[in-house]
């Protein structure tokens, strides 16, 4: 697919970008990039497969600029990345894509997009924001699911997602990645080393730079927010623990004087005058509820109980 940038993208075929002076954008396959990419007259002698993607960046060559883009899936971010390379010059870019994302995001351009001032600087802004769009409220979900647990941790409630909080913590960490990867690709854009972009287009990239260095805090923020949350559960769960051993020092150490008892009166000497009294029996009894009650009051004073 071939498009003219004006005040909105214009499909044409490809004969029609080269008998413009306007800036194109094209989109084809890696087969028919290897069959034609001498005709786009960048002077680019490299093959540049999808199957080779493993980062989004930018290299600034003699006279083009090319790179190569690899977009998690926001739906699912243990499925492969969405990969596809580009070339550029002052005249337009075109992108070698076997994945289908770029139409999606350009289509998308196409329904949601119309320019006062046309230009490839903009072109790519809202290509590059197209990318993130959804992504505020992506880090929002995630927040609201964290404050969510969060609260059952602080309300010791059983149902403690700890898979789903490490499936966070590793969506936030691609992201996170993902953004520094678009703001080196960005700043190389702004640098504008071969001049194929307008000065006062420069601004476009700024911005973009701008809103990855938001949403790189943003998942910054949530990744630390994963940690003291893994971090307050293993505190409460130590003091749980510690609540546990607490009751059961407690029950061993009311039932330490009654185990003396009976192991004392349990050894069945034919001499201990206690066995013959009548009165032996309701006095132990007696006793043993004396030693128990006085042992929870004692407790409960130095509040352990």
């Amino acid at each position: 697919m071939y498009f003219i940038i004006d005040e909105s993208l214009q499909a044409v075929s490809r004969k029609e970008i080269q008998n413009t002076d306007k800036q194109y954008v094209a989109v084809i396959a890696s087969d028919e990039w290897k069959k034609n990419c001498d005709s786009f007259e960048m002077g680019i002698d490299i093959e540049l497969f999808s199957s080779e993607i493993y980062i989004t960046k930018a290299e600034v060559n003699y006279d083009s600029l090319t790179g190569s883009f690899s977009i998690p899936n926001r739906n699912d971010f243990s499925l492969s990345d969405f990969k596809f390379n580009f070339a550029l010059d002052e005249k337009g870019i075109v992108f070698i894509d076997d994945s289908g994302k770029v139409m999606e995001i350009i289509n998308s351009i196409q329904s949601t997009k119309k320019w006062k001032l046309p230009s490839l600087e903009r072109f790519i802004y809202d290509f590059l924001d197209q990318i993130v769009i959804d992504d505020q409220r992506l880090m929002e979900k995630y927040e609201s699911e964290l404050d969510l647990i969060e609260k059952n941790i602080l309300e010791e409630s059983e149902k403690f997602p700890t898979g789903r909080l490490n499936e966070i913590r590793n969506d936030i960490r691609v992201l996170r990645i993902h953004y520094e990867q678009l703001m080196d690709l960005g700043q190389e854009l702004e640098e504008n080393e071969n001049n194929f972009f307008k000065q006062e287009n420069l601004r476009y990239f700024k911005l973009f730079l701008n809103r990855m260095a938001r949403l790189h805090d943003n998942s910054t923020s949530l990744r630390d927010y994963t940690m003291q949350l893994r971090d307050l559960y293993k505190a409460h769960i130590d003091i749980k623990q510690n609540r546990i051993m607490t009751v059961l020092t407690v029950v061993t150490t009311i039932f330490m004087p009654l185990t003396l008892i009976v192991g004392w009166y349990g050894m069945n000497f034919r001499f201990m005058p206690e066995l013959k009294w009548k009165w032996g029996y309701p006095v132990v009894i007696t006793i043993s509820v004396l030693i128990v009650s006085g042992s929870l009051w004692f407790f409960k004073k130095k509040k352990w109980l």
